[in-house]
């Protein structure tokens, strides 16, 4: 029983600094890695000989991080966020165990669809621990805690991870972050007793706000998300299909960055993959997200359409500045810093604004910003500008994500009914981790087809100039013909303050 203490208690007293300490830090250092790696991958494909593989080792965690998200939310929705966290960590620590000992490209890869398993599954695990442990007060503070934890490795990671690079081994990049994981999930376990799959709103046949979100996120049974389950039965069954589907469209990824290894036919098998993979998504997203329907399917969509655009430039970024202009990997990562302060900053612009910056304007600018900005760095690599161009040219890109990004979590939310926001908030993740996976496989083919240097970078940046002008014209259509009532706008303000500081969730 929660004692009067217990009531008025932040995220950072008693009972919950622990729990906070230890989820922020696994968030740290998720986010530590992804910055890190996207600034030494192209000392390690150089080390490792492995160019031909150089996309797949974004593009894999991505792929299989869509597994772990929908298998975690099943399992945690069934038993509770305990075991699936473990689970997840392990997963996360074996696989920076496996790639900071590569000897080869393909053993680093196997590391990397391993880690994005794990750190997939221990998102959506630790959303879980949040909606169980710290009641609902505290949960817009929490996911500002887990925001400000994403800012600072954007800030300090790449950088910091060049050093290493360069003074010891890129491997200490990866096996330096598995000493750092242990402590932090030991920080959370005295929160996990006890901690449960609602069994008391089971007996009762009306599941907590916890249990009917992920439930929704699964694709349950209406009568369970709406409570008529019967007492004493499990209330959610495994979702087998959608973890099929998740495994295929992943598996179609994955096939579409390997078709470029086989000769002759690569660009038949890389076509079947790509069907294969919108077909797959299909089920996972709502109902006229490919076709972008007007209102919540275009709002999915753009998710996943700006994380194509953005992040299939800002993994050769890093790569043009070493290979076109001789920087050290540590100072290439700087212009991955530049573009982070500017999303951070941006976020913060648009949170400040709240109504006064309309959602869907928001977007349109944020999608026109990116596009600008890709095509700085497309202009500079066909005319050999200074590199300061396109490093200065990226933080605009930055800047749109800040101002896109927050609007499209909030308008997920208020665009959805109760009963459907954990489905569709589990769509936009998928969406935005596909929608990148997908750019980078197709990204990866294109820049081991051409034969120059310069023609492979010129011609990635083409590709996802073309996705951003997608971006810019899908982006009108995620504003709703109908007006949102007022309980649905008050949703989105209640969200805002949350989700204004979300930097890369």
């Amino acid at each position: 029983m929660m004692t009067s203490h217990d009531a008025t208690a932040g995220i950072l007293q008693r009972p919950y600094l622990l729990a906070t300490a230890g989820a922020c830090a696994l968030v740290f250092l998720a986010a530590f890695e992804s910055m890190a790696v996207t600034t030494i991958m192209p000392l390690v494909s150089r080390d490792l000989d492995g160019a031909g593989l150089y996309a797949l080792a974004f593009a894999g965690p991505l792929a299989t991080g869509v597994i772990g998200m929908v298998a975690a939310g099943n399992w945690a929705d069934r038993r509770g966020p305990a075991a699936p966290l473990y689970a997840s960590v392990a997963l996360f620590a074996a696989g920076l165990l496996i790639a900071g000992t590569a000897v080869s490209m393909p053993m680093l890869v196997a590391g990397r669809l391993v880690q994005g398993l794990g750190g997939g599954a221990m998102t959506v695990a630790l959303y879980v621990v949040i909606a169980r442990v710290y009641p609902a007060r505290l949960h817009a503070q929490v996911f500002a805690a887990f925001s400000a934890s994403w800012v600072i490795p954007s800030m300090i990671g790449p950088f910091a991870a060049g050093v290493v690079a360069e003074l010891s081994s890129w491997h200490w990049v990866f096996l330096g972050v598995v000493g750092l994981v242990v402590p932090a999930l030991a920080m959370i376990l005295p929160a996990m007793r006890g901690v449960r799959s609602a069994p008391d709103a089971r007996k009762t046949g009306a599941p907590d706000a916890g249990s009917r979100d992920a439930d929704a996120r699964e694709g349950g049974s209406p009568k369970v998300a709406s409570g008529e389950a019967k007492p004493g039965r499990a209330v959610v069954p495994w979702a087998f299909g959608r973890m099929g589907w998740a495994a295929l469209a992943a598996l179609a990824v994955l096939g579409l960055n390997l078709s470029g290894q086989v000769p002759g036919v690569g660009w038949v098998i890389a076509a079947v993959a790509l069907v294969t993979a919108m077909l797959a998504v299909r089920p996972l997203v709502p109902r006229g997200t490919l076709g972008a329907r007007r209102g919540l399917p275009s709002v999915i969509l753009m998710r996943g359409v700006a994380s194509a655009a953005f992040f299939g430039t800002e993994v050769y970024v890093p790569y043009l500045l070493t290979e076109r202009y001789s920087f050290a990997p540590a100072f290439a990562g700087l212009a991955l810093t530049g573009s982070a302060i500017a999303w951070a900053a941006a976020s913060a612009v648009q949170g400040r604004m709240g109504s006064r910056l309309g959602n869907a304007l928001a977007v349109k600018i944020g999608s026109a910003l990116v596009l600008g900005s890709v095509v700085i760095v497309l202009v500079t690599t066909v005319f050999s500008w200074s590199a300061a161009v396109a490093i200065a040219g990226w933080l605009f890109a930055g800047a749109g994500m800040g101002l896109m990004y927050p609007r499209l979590s909030v308008m997920t939310l208020a665009l959805s009914k109760p009963e459907d926001q954990g489905f569709n908030s589990s769509a936009m993740s998928i969406s935005d981790s596909l929608g990148g996976a997908l750019s980078l496989a197709v990204t990866g083919l294109v820049f081991s087809a051409l034969t120059t240097t310069e023609g492979s970078f010129a011609g990635v940046f083409v590709l996802t100039s073309a996705i951003a002008v997608v971006g810019l014209i899908i982006a009108p259509r995620v504003a709703s013909r109908r007006p949102l009532g007022a309980e649905r706008a008050g949703d989105a303000e209640a969200h805002s303050a949350a989700e204004a500081d979300d930097v890369r969730a």
